[in-house]
């Protein structure tokens, strides 16, 4: 009988699916890397500072976060409108004279629970209530605003805790509180999503509901969880956004939707679902930072950057409907 040697043998070749993600993610990473060399040849005596570093990290801590939880849910195969009045809600709401008087501690329990509970409606209303997504969360993007103006009364809300804006406009060890939460948020999003059977249940579901619904999985419960820690992500965004402009508005989180989509979808999550990565969506975030941090150092106009981030969109789109193509191409031959 012959033995093997362990090391004679052949290196185990990495599945078609992982090498496209690996592949998508090194030309992210290079894109980047492109951005960064712009922003520094236009710029190179602000744009690699120390403190414009830390600006563009604070600028992409919340977005950063409501894009964790988006990515669940895309993953899923959902989609939510509604994030960003999620997160004009419950920074009203956790910035009222009456919840300030409480405490910051109050005040953070308040954002986390408003912003879970929208989640947790968003995701009944779709896996129990059966209707589809994008009403389910259109509505609640128009209620949400519409709370968040009516307990405002349209002003903003200026925080007077000075406990809260101590503790999350502070450092620790040298680096931005917000900065150490956008890491700690991404941290566990991760290990949830790649290293947890709720995170293997996220990609069955959004890969085929029936198939795991057939496998013994929950869909609806699974789904309505979903929805809750897309919730609770802007929860968190929420006392980030306050925290940075030391106040609550209804205008809180305007766009946040279509910046989140756009930072999933760059960084390689199919919208259909079933497949998608966090860290794709983080280097994803990252790109629409520097690039809008590049465009804001050189004075030009939002106009243009919103038509750079549509054409970066389409393009994005456009390279996963051909990878998917090429993909079943090679399946069928």
């Amino acid at each position: 009988m012959r033995v093997l040697d362990p090391k004679s043998a052949p290196p185990r070749e990495q599945p078609p699916r992982r090498r496209a993600l690996d592949l998508r993610l090194t030309g992210l990473l290079g894109v980047l890397v492109v951005l960064c060399a712009v922003g520094y040849a236009t710029r190179p005596d602000s744009f690699l500072t120390e403190a414009n570093i830390s600006t563009m990290l604070r600028l992409a801590a919340a977005i950063g976060v409501v894009s964790v939880g988006m990515t669940f849910v895309i993953i899923s195969g959902g989609i939510d409108l509604s994030v960003g009045s999620i997160v004009a809600l419950s920074s009203v709401w956790m910035t009222t004279v009456a919840t300030q008087s409480y405490g910051p501690v109050v005040m953070v329990l308040c954002a986390l629970l408003v912003g879970l509970g929208c989640g947790l409606v968003n995701g009944l209303l779709i896996s129990y209530g059966k209707i589809v997504p994008f009403i389910a969360t259109l509505a609640m993007y128009a209620s949400a605003k519409g709370l968040a103006e009516r307990l405002s009364g349209r002003r903003t809300q200026v925080i007077t805790e000075t406990g809260f804006s101590t503790f999350f406009r502070g450092d620790l060890l040298g680096v931005p509180v917000l900065i150490w939460l956008l890491a700690a948020v991404f941290a566990i999003g991760w290990v949830v999503l790649n290293r947890t059977t709720f995170g293997r249940r996220t990609f069955a579901v959004g890969g085929n509901a029936e198939a795991a619904r057939l496998a013994g999985i929950d869909v609806k419960r699974h789904t309505a969880l979903v929805y809750g820690i897309a919730g609770l992500c802007c929860g968190i965004a929420a006392l980030m956004v306050v925290a940075r402009t030391t106040s609550g508005a209804s205008t809180n989180g305007m766009f946040y939707e279509l910046d989140a989509i756009a930072a999933v979808v760059i960084g390689g999550t199919l919208l259909t679902g079933g497949r998608g990565s966090l860290i794709g969506t983080l280097i994803g975030v990252l790109i629409f930072t520097v690039l809008g941090n590049i465009f804001t150092q050189n004075n030009l106009d939002t106009d243009i950057q919103n038509i750079a981030k549509g054409v970066i969109i389409v393009a994005a789109v456009l390279l996963q409907r051909t990878t998917a193509a090429r993909r079943r191409g090679t399946r069928t031959t």
